[in-house]
């Protein structure tokens, strides 16, 4: 049987796991009726984003097609990057609306480079403001922008709408399936080399985990057969071999795995027995076989440390609340978060790395799912040295508003370096492209929001490291510090409201040193939440009216990342969020701020 292998590229919600669960119907992978979807965590279902790359095949028309959904957003590049090494060819899909996006040019660059020939689809035709036209010349543009070669440049393009399970090759065609698609695969995606009589070799670009089996390994067999219980060699990119054998051999069916005796050249395939295997090693039969091109991930942007709880509520949520416990399960995640790395040499913290806000939170959700309780600190950019000087992360912004709000974005991000790069407005909607330094966009996800009533969409991609921007000053409001342990009462919150945010309601337990809301002064005040009304048996008109509090703004998780500052951590158990100052008494908070 023939094999094709590709991947399902695009931005964030432009259509990829909705398209993909679609084609598994049609071809019979899933019933009809059946809600399986690609998007599986849990954490995905309630996003609506997809945040780990999946595996999946298809059979048609005697042919089986491999595709693995990637995630869109920037934050899970290195999901995406891994991937593209192992396929034939991608599917680019593109809202036909909106037309390409930063993280559509993010992996069409990656996938360009690596050779690859995109069959373009122009999703969300149904939409009313879709214009395939224009997107389909954007698309174009974005292609020789980012350096295609002429046969690349003579892409297929195909339109769909991914949620009616329709596409076609001509806007007017007719149509009820999705088999132009598949067609299109199987026209213009090469057939994965079936080289079976030479020794074997394969490269994992995904990693597993199962409690039985141990670490898990999916990648493609390049070369050669292999069989359950095979003795193999496993290859460094550096030269370096050591040797394993091979358990288990499972292949894909739809989305369910098939356990298999043996499997061959150009498949996708997940092995089992190798326990120290990682993404880009090659597996081979001998030593004398050379390893195959190195995969190459994009290094972090971010980090923060991340500590035990040590807060006065230790304790009372979480079922795991040791150093041992966070360590175990930090070191378990790096078995499958290629993206991610750990520093585990201080002895009172870890320092986590990632690529984004975004991506260390997904982390930190799941593990307070888990039942873990950790504090972590204010995340901060990676800043390196080149060449003598100072260079730290910048970041390409793409921000879609209506008109009357681009104003307000322009002088906020200009005030945290944001420079202009790009400008247009077309039917109400401005669309304009920033270059900020990661430090800058920390933090003002929030508050964008705010300032665009919920009406703006903000997309970025990391576009390398430049020079030191220079102090940016981001935050222009106080902490509100409790500075009693007890029950907040509504009458004590009432009169604190008017001198800022409140992040908590009346009955919150509350402790010294928890930050309770924000000043608008911008100076932190520390206040008493738990004060009762003096009572009397006097009683005058009009002093005893009832209170009229302002729902408090809730601290999530994401949004908690995004107000802490350099003096404060974020107490994450599973079931609060809260924020506390590092140091959690006045007098000692006073103290170091005299040694400063």
């Amino acid at each position: 049987m023939e094999i094709r292998n590709i991947a399902i590229i695009a931005h964030v919600d432009h259509g990829k796991t909705t398209l993909t669960d679609a084609i598994m119907r049609q071809t019979g992978m899933v019933s009809a009726d059946d809600t399986v979807s690609m998007d599986s965590n849990a954490l995905e279902l309630e996003r609506g984003i997809t945040i780990y790359a999946k595996n999946t095949s298809v059979f048609y028309k005697d042919t089986k097609i491999n595709i693995v959904d990637t995630p869109g957003h920037a934050d899970f590049g290195s999901e995406v990057e891994r991937v593209l090494r192992s396929i034939d060819s991608v599917l680019l899909i593109v809202d036909a609306q909106e037309g390409p996006m930063p993280q559509t040019k993010f992996v069409l660059k990656k996938s360009l480079d690596l050779g690859l020939k995109p069959i373009v689809i122009l999703n969300k035709i149904d939409k009313p403001a879709a214009d395939v036209e224009r997107a389909h010349d954007q698309v174009l543009e974005l292609f020789m922008d980012l350096g295609a070669n002429d046969e690349q440049l003579e892409f297929v393009t195909l339109y769909a709408n991914g949620k009616a399970g329709i596409a076609k090759k001509n806007m007017e065609d007719e149509s009820d399936n999705l088999f132009p698609i598949l067609d299109a695969i199987l026209e213009h995606v090469p057939p994965a080399p079936a080289k079976i009589e030479v020794p074997f070799r394969m490269q994992p670009f995904n990693l597993g985990y199962d409690n039985y089996l141990g670490r898990l390994a999916i990648g493609r067999i390049y070369e050669g057969t292999i069989k359950a219980g095979a003795k193999v060699v496993v290859r460094k990119p550096d030269g370096e071999t050591r040797t394993g054998s091979i358990n288990k051999i499972q292949t894909f069916r739809g989305i369910v795995k098939e356990e298999a005796s043996e499997a061959f050249a150009g498949d996708l395939v997940m092995i089992s027995g190798i326990p120290d295997i990682y993404i880009g090693e090659t597996i081979c039969e001998a030593e004398t076989q050379e390893p195959l091109p190195a995969i190459t991930i994009d290094e972090p942007t971010i980090s923060m440390n991340l500590l035990v709880n040590s807060s006065p509520f230790a304790g009372q949520d979480g079922k795991f609340v040791t150093t041992r416990q966070i360590r175990e399960r930090l070191e378990k995640e790096l078995e499958i978060n290629v993206g991610l790395q750990v520093d585990f040499s201080s002895t009172d913290h870890y320092k986590v790395y990632g690529r984004g806000e975004m991506h260390i939170a997904v982390l930190l959700e799941n593990m307070r799912r888990e039942g873990f309780e950790m504090q972590v600190s204010q995340p901060q950019v990676i800043i390196k040295e080149v060449d003598g000087k100072k260079q730290e992360p910048y970041e390409e912004v793409t921000v879609d508003v209506p008109d009357e709000f681009a104003g307000i974005v322009i002088e906020k991000l200009g005030k945290r370096k944001g420079v202009t790069t790009n400008m247009m407005t077309k039917d109400g909607q401005t669309r304009i492209i920033f270059e900020i330094p990661s430090r800058g966009l920390l933090g003002y996800r929030g508050q964008f929001v705010m300032d665009t009533r919920g009406e703006g969409i903000l997309c970025t991609q990391v576009i390398g490291f430049k020079p030191y921007a220079g102090e940016i000053k981001k935050r222009n409001v106080g902490s509100m510090i409790s500075m009693e342990k007890g029950k907040a009462l509504g009458y004590s919150l009432a009169n604190l409201q008017d001198r800022g945010v409140l992040y908590i309601g009346p009955n919150t337990e509350v402790y010294e040193g928890m930050v309770i809301g924000n000043t608008s002064k911008g100076e932190d005040m520390n206040v008493n939440p738990i004060k009762g009304k003096q009572l009397t048996n006097m009683r005058a008109s009009g002093s005893d009216d009832a209170l009229n509090l302002t729902p408090p703004m809730i601290v999530t998780l994401e949004r908690g990342l995004e107000i802490i500052t350099d003096d404060e951590y974020l107490e994450i158990t599973p079931n609060h969020i809260r924020i506390r100052k590092q140091l959690l008494t006045e007098n000692e908070r006073k103290r170091l701020g005299r040694k400063k």
